[in-house]
């Protein structure tokens, strides 16, 4: 009795669960009994899983009750209690949720035909970046060709206001060159300079605190560690370092825009950094190459150019021979750089050159290259923490300034924006051409702006901040930074949006209420269930048993398809709930087959389990041909069709390829589950 009251409570909960995982054990023991056993224990846990997720106010409405009833009330431990299941909505069409639909027609012809598909495609991005800015859910924005036409179909689920959505999408892409408003160099009045100095006062006084904080080793200071720090990437906190070799006590230390709390772990000098220059002549197969030479014209073109380069003319000899497209702005300067900073083949001969002197050809994957070596010195870096205080500036005692003022270059003036590759360092870039005017204009505007921002606006947003590294005045611009190849070509067709004339006409527009998808989506499902059940019927009918287990698995097959449809995220269309409806109907098929086949091999006077094995494996040619075909047909209806027909072959294609696993892996698991028991019963399967 002692033992027995000394037992917990959670001993006798536990005793159901031991007992059945015993009777699992006992019953999928590794046989091939064990085997179906075990295959149709996976198939039902997945259908739970999936059948939950389809429809999870299943699983909430009996964990609900089991928190209030059980839980609570026997006052047990909150871990106890069930969660909620994972609720993925269901994502609606705009014929189903109601909207806005509209067609537009865009005029192409000013524009050349194998630019035609890029400039709409920018186009399309800019009106979905609009819509998305407005907070509409899943916008639909596509082009479509027809004949010469080209069209711009905008789909807005959720919109009901047309003028609205017409109001959103507006007209041609508007793009901006903007610069730096001088408002900090507008001198502040007294008022507003004794509010700037009370301001930054507060900052530095909140930086002596944490620096005080830091000395008494107080707890709740967190450091930034800034890591090996160089003079391009932090001038001023450099710069302080350099000036105090020997500190490593934490001070405050004051830049242009904060105050600082500083420590200086370490100084290293270790590595070197180059200053050269190149002159590269590419050829035919070479990454970003454009020119029709071969490797060998290549090599001896660029071989009788070192005969006759010296250091004084490698700048202009490199803006009249060199095929990258930047040497025609930098003559080929590439500043200083170190080793990582270039392809190895590059580094490696650029390194180990003099001072002064000018290499030998050199291959890399670009083509040929002469660099021209004009300094080298060691790159002195200091490990850096600090913590930030930013310093109060014009824009907090002026909050109605603009820090952009427009340049009057806009996207007019820009003729084109294309992605080329840095010649040195592989990296993808963006080229502006400008017009005759705007030429003029960004010339002026380089000018006025060295070592300062420029900025390009697409539609009141900046797309990219380039810092202007000097005047350029032959119309043609470099816009590099840290994005990949898919950024820099998104970026080309959003320039090229705003600067190719691209405008717009809206051709038709129509409006969706929310009653009218409510009503569609409730007779499509009224339509799914009656279809549903008259399939049902008929198997059980016509087949007995196997039909039973068919509809059984057609239910499977139903909560898998629903549980897809969640987590790819498939929209669902009326034409869309068409095909899951068709789907159910062809869910079928191949159980159709296979029964068929079993009732011959049973006629043959084969045993049951015999029959069942035989009329899958001659029913699978057939299953798989059929469906094989069905699918080719959705890819093609996905390929070559509207949307609207697209949602129909995406989900018939899910259903396809579900109903193959209802069927070959469902059903023949129930199938050979119930097998040993209706042996005898042979009646229930002819």
């Amino acid at each position: 009795m002692t033992q027995r009251s000394g037992r917990s409570f959670f001993y006798y909960i536990s005793l159901p669960f031991a007992w059945i995982g015993r009777g699992l054990a006992r019953l999928m023991k590794p046989t091939q009994r064990g085997k179906v056993r075990w295959a149709v224990f996976a198939v039902l846990a997945l259908t739970a899983l999936s059948g939950f997720l389809a429809y999870p106010q299943a699983w909430n409405r009996g964990a609900d009750f089991y928190n209030a009833q059980v839980v609570d009330k026997l006052g047990l431990p909150g871990a106890l209690k069930l969660p909620h299941y994972w609720n993925v909505p269901y994502k609606l069409g705009l014929d189903l949720q109601g909207g806005t639909h509209l067609v537009y027609e865009a005029d192409t012809k000013d524009i050349p035909e194998s630019e035609r598909p890029d400039a709409l495609e920018g186009v399309r991005d800019v009106i979905e970046r609009r819509v998305n800015a407005f907070g509409v859910a899943e916008p639909t924005v596509l082009t479509n060709k027809s004949g010469e036409r080209w069209r711009i179909i905008v789909e807005l689920a959720g919109v009901r206001d047309v003028r609205d959505a017409i109001r959103m999408i507006g007209e041609t892409p508007i793009l901006e060159f903007k610069e730096e408003n001088p408002v900090e160099q507008i001198p502040l009045t007294d008022e507003e300079q004794k509010e700037l100095d009370a301001l930054n006062a507060e900052v530095r006084a909140k930086a002596n605190e944490e620096l005080k904080k830091v000395q008494s080793g107080a707890e709740g200071v967190t450091w930034e560690n800034l890591g090996l720090v160089s003079e391009e990437m932090a001038p001023e906190l450099w710069k302080w370092a350099d000036a105090r070799p020997n500190a490593r006590a934490p001070q405050v230390a004051e830049t242009s825009d904060a105050w600082n709390v500083i420590r200086v772990n370490a100084r290293d000098a270790e590595e070197k950094e180059v200053l050269a220059s190149h002159i590269l002549i590419c050829f035919e197969g070479a990454t970003g190459c454009e020119e029709p030479l071969t490797k060998e014209q290549a090599l001896q073109q660029l071989t009788d150019l070192r005969a006759e380069l010296t250091p004084a003319n490698f700048a202009e000899k490199a803006k009249l021979y060199s095929t990258d497209p930047s040497a025609q702005v930098n003559s080929g300067d590439l500043g200083w750089f170190r080793k990582e900073s270039m392809v190895e083949e590059f580094s490696v001969a650029a390194f180990a050159l003099a001072k002064g002197a000018i290499s030998e050809p050199v291959e890399t994957a670009f083509g040929y290259h002469l660099i021209y070596k004009a300094d080298e010195r060691p790159l002195v870096r200091y490990d850096i923490d600090t913590i930030t205080f930013p310093k109060a500036s014009v824009l907090d005692v002026r909050p109605d300034a603009e820090p952009w003022k427009n340049t009057g270059l806009s996207g007019k003036h820009v003729r084109r924006a294309m992605v080329e590759f840095d010649q040195t360092t592989g990296q993808p870039m963006v080229t502006l051409t400008f017009n005759d005017e705007g030429r003029e204009l960004f010339a002026s505007i380089t000018k006025a702006n060295v070592g300062k921002l420029v900025a390009i606006y697409l539609d009141g947003e900046p797309i990219s901040i380039p810092r202007v590294q000097q005047e350029i005045p032959d119309g043609t611009a470099v816009i590099s930074g840290d994005f990949d190849f898919q950024e820099a070509k998104l970026l080309a067709q959003r320039l090229n949006a705003g600067a190719l004339p691209v405008p717009i006409q809206l051709l038709s527009q129509q409006t969706i209420g929310a009653s009218l998808g409510q009503d569609s989506l409730a007779k499509s499902l009224d339509a799914g269930m009656i279809g549903f059940l008259a399939v049902v019927l008929f198997m059980i009918l016509y087949y007995r048993l196997p039909g039973l287990v068919a509809s059984v698995a057609l239910v499977m097959y139903t909560a898998f398809l629903l549980a897809v449809f969640k987590l790819w995220g498939v929209t669902l269309t009326l034409s869309g709930v068409a095909g899951v409806i068709l789907s159910i109907g062809m869910a079928v098929d191949a159980n159709i087959l296979i029964f068929e086949r079993m009732k011959e091999e049973l006629k043959n006077g084969r045993p049951l389990d015999s029959a069942i094995a035989e009329g899958f494996k001659r029913a699978w040619t057939s299953i798989y041909d059929s469906n094989i075909s069905s699918l080719i047909t959705c890819a093609i209806l996905y390929t070559f069709t509207s949307s609207s027909v697209r949602g129909f072959a995406v989900t018939l294609a899910v259903g396809i390829v579900i109903s193959m696993f209802s069927a070959v892996t469902v059903t023949r698991s129930l199938l050979r589950l119930i097998a040993p028991w209706t042996a005898k019963r042979l009646w229930l399967f002819k």
